[in-house]
């Protein structure tokens, strides 16, 4: 809840109590509820008393106290609202309803709450934390200076190193803690969590298991080891830790039902993304960038570039993702200045010096060198970290069209044969690239064959021309021939008929030395009969007679 991004609740006004506040002391049973961490168990148990008539300010106190550890940060807001119209209660009141104010999203108010409790180490971590909040760096060092060498400012202090992407920092201050405090299990958890952060998916889920040995009923570090899970395994693993969480929680513990329903819709890859995702954006960070691939998945570029358009990038994942939508929607509208945003959101990214070594970081560059057309520098990177995405079909499919374009036409064939799916293979791009490695590995018939399968388009006259082209380059001239002759006859230019006209002699050239079969002669003047053009029978009446000489039947 430290990332919340917008407030879950308006202000409300505080009504007045008129229960009795005369101080007497709770039954002994809270303590063993508080003890348990059964804020369940003391909620009802204050609430009894309340309704009871003995709701006096120590009841009223522990039952905000309560409220605020089961995660009812509303009703704990309420709560404090109404302890403050009691006379002369204490001021520090003042800063657990900031407190609650903080962890609703309502920083303005947090802030001025917070101003008015007493100058202590509580009021300095919540105005420390409101600074990071409202992206003011000169108060943040402020309050950083006032912090202490006690735990709950270090560990404070740890938490504003995680929210700002400084994971070791904040995992260094952790260890120290814990080698001081080992009964402090939950700090495990933050350790963990920076793990993951830093892609270290088996040494988080090795240190998790410390605290899950002890608390295996943890809905946070469940969450957590169900997302280790995803990344070392697959969705179904991580699903499956997930199993039977929903009944541990209690139906107020909002914020981790909003998390796992979040969480779910990844592990299960996007299913019911439109329906759980969009109540979450600014709640959970992640919502918004996970409906953002949801949307490039399935190629709804528009509104992948909406929902980010007015986003000011703080992570590396919200870098990345600012570049992918830029360059989808770059190439899609054939747009130079989004292609150019793209590759300096890649160049930051991979050029930083947090991520250079990592494999998104190498993947960006790689993008940033793909969007300048470098394919050696491409190729490098890409080399690097090809051993992680063997069978990745995104991958492989960039990989090939780097080795196509840097002339390695061998391994670029055999790469795009690897790839597995329908629509990359039904693309443009993908069909070019393929005719083109085949031409150029002397497989001709092959590339012919793709463009068989193909219905007549615009695409398919674009590839008509590449095989034409490419064929004709390469000496591959009885292909050249069949292409640019179904290339005059669906667009009569004179360059197609000039094309046609040379590969055609380019065939029978070849027959003459006896590089190419003598039966291509019959198929080459039936293509130059499909031609008005006084050229055509001077051309015909030629290999006639040379076929005529050499006993050919054509």
């Amino acid at each position: 809840m430290l990332s919340r991004a917008k407030p879950a609740v308006a202000p409300s006004n505080p009504t007045p109590v008129l229960d009795s506040f005369e101080a007497k002391k709770m039954v002994p049973k809270l303590e063993t509820y508080i003890n348990n961490r059964d804020y369940v168990g003391a909620v009802t148990l204050l609430e009894f008393t309340k309704a009871s008539g003995n709701g006096n300010m120590e009841n009223m106190m522990w039952l905000g106290y309560s409220l605020f550890h089961l995660g009812d940060y509303k009703k704990a807001m309420d709560t404090y609202q109404a302890v403050l119209l009691i006379e002369n209660c204490d001021s520090l009141v003042h800063l657990y309803l900031a407190c609650c104010y903080f962890f609703l999203g309502m920083y303005r108010e947090a802030d001025e709450e917070a101003q008015r409790g007493p100058t202590c180490k509580l009021q300095n971590r919540l105005l420390f934390h409101l600074s990071h909040k409202f992206n003011d760096e000169k108060r943040l060092m402020g309050y950083h200076q006032n912090l202490q060498d006690v735990i709950e400012d270090q560990l404070s202090l740890a938490s504003i190193h995680y929210l700002r992407s400084h994971y070791q920092e904040a995992i260094d201050i952790y260890k120290r803690i814990l080698l001081e405090n080992r009964d402090f299990l939950a700090i495990n958890v933050y350790v963990a969590m920076c793990y993951y952060k830093l892609d270290y998916y088996d040494v988080s889920q090795e240190v998790l298991s410390v605290y899950l040995g002890a608390y295996p009923d943890s809905v946070i570090a469940t969450n957590l080891k169900a997302c280790n899970h995803f990344r070392l395994y697959n969705g179904k693993a991580a699903e499956t830790e997930l199993k039977g969480l929903s009944e541990k929680m209690s139906h107020n513990f909002q914020f981790a039902e909003d998390l796992i329903k979040h969480n779910l819709v990844v592990f299960k890859n996007g299913e019911g993304a439109l329906q759980v995702l969009p109540p979450l954006i600014d709640v959970i960070p992640e919502a918004r960038l996970n409906l953002v691939i949801y949307h490039l998945r399935n190629d709804d570029i528009v509104s992948a570039f909406n929902l980010m358009k007015d986003v000011e990038p703080s992570t590396p994942q919200e870098y990345i993702l600012k570049g992918i939508v830029n360059a989808s929607l770059g190439q899609e509208q054939e747009s130079r200045e989004h292609l150019k945003i793209a590759q300096q959101y890649f160049q930051l990214v991979g050029g930083s010096a947090s991520e250079c070594d990592t494999i998104p970081g190498r993947q960006c560059m790689a993008s940033c060198f793909f969007l300048l057309k470098q394919f050696d520098d491409v190729l490098i990177y890409l080399n690097s970290i090809k051993g992680y995405f063997y069978n990745d079909d995104t991958f492989n499919y960039n990989y090939a069209q780097a080795k196509v374009a840097t002339g390695a036409f061998e391994e670029g064939e055999e790469i795009l044969l690897t790839i597995q799916s329908e629509k990359f293979k039904n693309e443009n791009a993908y069909l070019s690239h393929l005719a083109r490695c085949y031409i150029m590995n002397k497989k001709p018939r092959l590339a012919w064959e793709l463009y068989l399968k193909m219905e007549t388009s615009s695409e398919s006259f674009s590839l008509l021309q590449l095989i034409a082209n490419d064929c004709y380059k390469t000496s591959h001239f009885y292909y050249a021939a069949k292409a640019f002759d179904v290339l005059e006859r669906l667009d009569p230019n004179p360059e197609f008929w000039e094309g046609k006209r040379g590969a055609c002699v380019g065939v029978f050239k070849q027959v003459i030395n006896s590089e190419e079969s003598k039966e291509y002669l019959r198929d080459v003047i039936s293509m130059l009969r499909n031609t008005s053009n006084p050229q055509v029978e001077y051309i015909i009446r030629v290999m006639k007679k040379y076929s005529k000489e050499n006993r050919i039947s054509i």
